[in-house]
């Protein structure tokens, strides 16, 4: 029978995840240096650093 992951197991408590402030600091500042560039029907990424 298949598990369910989406629910905590019994007698374990669910944690509050919280990612770490640099975690944070780093998908923000990836984000700003992604450049997505259409051209035609097709899409370029391009990672500016």
């Amino acid at each position: 029978m298949a598990r369910l992951y989406s629910e905590p197991s019994p007698g374990k408590k669910a944690n509050n995840l919280e990612p770490k402030l640099e975690t944070i600091q780093f998908l923000l500042n990836y984000s700003k240096a992604l450049s997505v560039i259409t051209y035609k029907s097709m899409k370029f990424e391009a990672l500016i650093n």
